[in-house]
């Protein structure tokens, strides 16, 4: 069964950091492009970052650029999302995904996904 399984959400202050995990398993880590989006309440789900099989090539929304990193773990199959100088509307459930890499785009349509795990609760107060 493949499984996508978030972990690392919590409250937090504007200004700080927290560090997202996605748990993978159930699928070749090394074929399949990790993404992460999220979903704040009244508002779409978005794509935030993407990281490529080969975990060479990443992308990130504007609103994140430059804050967020993207990484991966090939031994624990596992994707970080390291996320600096938090802002209020950074508050959002997010969620890790996954799909065949036969792209090198920034893929942001939340349909070409194929796995989703559950979410994790990011909240960042004043």
């Amino acid at each position: 069964e493949v499984q996508l399984v978030e972990s690392g959400g919590g409250l937090v202050q504007a200004g700080g950091s927290l560090r997202l995990s996605c748990a993978t398993s159930g699928i070749t880590f090394d074929t399949y492009a990790i993404a992460w989006f999220r979903q704040a309440p009244g508002k779409e789900r978005e794509a935030v970052s993407r990281i490529s099989s080969s975990h060479g090539i990443t992308g990130y929304a504007d609103s994140v650029n430059g804050r967020f990193t993207i990484s991966c773990d090939n031994a624990k199959n596992t994707v970080y999302l390291q996320m600096n100088r938090l802002k209020t509307e950074d508050t959002a459930v997010y969620y890790c995904t996954a799909m065949v890499d036969w792209t090198i785009a920034y893929v942001t349509a939340d349909y070409e996904y194929d796995y989703w795990g559950q979410g994790t609760q990011v909240t960042v107060s004043l």
